[in-house]
């Protein structure tokens, strides 16, 4: 297991990298198990993610990862992403421009790119951080997704 330990920075150097790619998480493997446990949490049972033998006739010729399932691994990709000082709470305040570019064909590995491309202050003690998000797929030159992910900070 990778380490996911995260560095603790000051507000100030965290401002200070606004504007710069700030981390590159580990690979992460999406398994069939994964996407299995995904369909079970959502009830989106679509031949494509869960029948492999049916899959593999398909557009893709074997079972995909869900779109949102792809999404939802960004909280576990920033896990070493720097964190700020004095945080009391962080609380994902939305995604903007989602696309979905690539498929995720099962047995990919994942990681995520991040760059820290705004950080304001919205009122005392709140702060909204945006990242732009890439989640790369191995061996893949275009991205399986790409978002702008909006967090509020509070301290």
């Amino acid at each position: 297991m990778p380490d996911v330990s995260p560095k603790y920075i000051s507000r100030a150097d965290y401002e200070a990298l606004v504007g710069q790619e700030i981390g590159l998480s580990h690979w992460i493997t999406v398994t069939q198990e994964r996407i299995d446990q995904f369909a079970a949490c959502t009830g989106d049972h679509q031949y494509i993610h869960t029948d492999p033998e049916r899959a593999r006739h398909g557009p893709f010729g074997k079972t995909i990862a869900h779109g949102f399932l792809t999404l939802s691994m960004i909280a576990e990709m920033m896990q070493k992403l720097p964190r700020m000082e004095g945080v009391r709470t962080n609380v994902n305040y939305g995604l903007d421009k989602v696309r979905f570019i690539s498929p995720v064909p099962v047995d990919s590995r994942l990681r995520g790119r991040f760059t820290l491309s705004g950080l304001t202050e919205v009122k005392p003690a709140v702060i909204e951080t945006v990242f732009a998000v890439r989640v790369e797929i191995e061996g893949n030159e275009k991205p399986a997704l790409i978002a702008d992910w909006r967090a509020r900070r509070c301290f």
